[in-house]
């Protein structure tokens, strides 16, 4: 292939993920304000400066729009890593040093993630492009019950106060709507694991 033709189609590559980048950048500042339910394809062209059927030609339907939007929002703001907790042999104060991570995670990514979980309620495309952050959450929930000794029906109750303590809502309702300090958010799930599932 003569070296012309070798240059044009490289910068033929690099300006298509030029514009690919720039509607996903779009996209994610309009899910952030607005939510993803809100947003539609005129607004995200309007604002990456492309037409509609560039839009579409990058991102032939919702899911590849959403799921493209997670994977390079989840990039810029990773989750907390897991793997340096599950050094920590108790099961106390690795919860709370997973708590104390994943609370302050929660306080950075908010605006997005409020308006994400709140339109996967009722658009499928989104609800299937937020699987990565379901499947992290259940990862992390089963390795924060290693350790606790609970059997049985405590089991089921441990898992289930877990997975309230992990929850973005629990996090928003005690932090932002109640005021409560991260600190002390982490304090009262822990109490109230150890309550419901130990009796301590």
């Amino acid at each position: 292939m003569p070296a012309k033709r070798k240059y044009e189609l490289r910068r033929r590559a690099e300006t298509q993920a030029t514009t690919r980048q720039r509607i996903v950048e779009a996209a994610l500042e309009l899910h952030a304000t607005i939510g993803p339910a809100r947003t539609t394809v005129t607004d995200i062209a309007k604002s990456a400066g492309v037409e509609r059927v560039t839009v579409y030609r990058h991102f032939p339907d919702d899911l590849a729009l959403f799921s493209a939007c997670s994977a390079h929002y989840r990039a810029q703001h990773p989750p907390p890593e897991t793997s340096t907790w599950a050094a920590i042999e108790d099961p106390v104060e690795r919860l709370r040093v997973a708590l104390r991570a994943l609370y302050a995670y929660y306080d950075r990514v908010a605006p997005m993630l409020g308006n994400v979980l709140r339109d996967a309620e009722t658009v499928p495309a989104v609800w299937q492009a937020t699987e990565p952050r379901r499947r992290y959450i259940a990862d992390l929930r089963d390795l924060l019950a290693d350790g606790w000794s609970a059997r049985g029906r405590q089991r089921q109750w441990l898992i289930a106060s877990l997975a309230l303590a992990l929850d973005f809502h629990t996090w928003k309702r005690l932090v932002r709507d109640e005021k409560v300090h991260p600190d002390d958010a982490v304090h009262v799930m822990i109490c109230l694991i150890r309550l419901c599932v130990l009796g301590q």
